[in-house]
């Protein structure tokens, strides 16, 4: 890492959190009755679940937009669960490198996410390491559906660096998805692209 790196800003899901996305399109599969290529061109159809992650319409809203796209009448339970099955474990290793850089650098987190998410990776910290929430292990956690802005828009970028004054030469971005590094790049960031969860390791040995 650039010795002159003082900000870091992490992505979550993929960079801290294990994903996998195949474990929604299964869930919801197996809730539908409908096949997974039907299950991928209902669910990504449209700017709903984009509308979502920018905070723009409720979870209530977005669980009836569920049961109609599924054609399903089962509990918010349910669905939340379905929801949910992307969001794996955290493992410990990662959690301490992010006590070991909040000791030296001012780490923060930026992820487009939901509330729906939000609550049960809260709840997978908690598990995990006992601490309150995910929110414990930066300096400060910007979540897009609570600043209804969402990466790689280059506003959400500027957000923070303009709430924390940070100088963007002197912060470094990490993301798995390369429409938000260009993003956070056009903001003047320097950028790492996290193409396995535990190249994190190796950027900070």
């Amino acid at each position: 890492m650039n010795t002159g790196i003082k900000n870091i800003i992490f992505d979550l899901g993929g960079v801290i959190l294990n994903l996998s996305v195949e474990r929604t399109h299964q869930a919801f599969a197996d809730l539908s009755g409908l096949t997974l290529p039907e299950i991928k061109s209902r669910v990504h159809h449209g700017p709903f679940f984009h509308d979502y992650e920018r905070g723009l319409i409720t979870d209530a809203e977005f669980r009836h937009h569920l049961r109609e796209t599924l054609q399903v009448t089962v509990s918010d339970l349910e669905l939340d669960t379905a929801w949910n099955a992307m969001l794996l474990d955290i493992p410990t290793a990662r959690l301490a490198l992010l006590e070991q850089l909040k000791q030296t650098h001012r780490v923060f987190l930026l992820s487009n996410t939901n509330e729906i998410h939000r609550q049960c990776f809260n709840n997978i910290v908690r598990q995990t390491s006992g601490k309150p929430g995910i929110d414990h292990y930066f300096h400060q956690a910007y979540f897009s559906h609570l600043l209804n802005l969402s990466k790689p828009d280059v506003t959400i970028y500027q957000h923070v660096v303009t709430d924390q004054n940070l100088l963007p030469h002197e912060t470094v971005f990490l993301d798995d998805n390369a429409d938000n590094i260009a993003g956070a790049a056009k903001a003047g960031l320097h950028t790492f692209h996290v193409q396995h969860p535990n190249q994190i390791f190796d950027f900070f040995a």
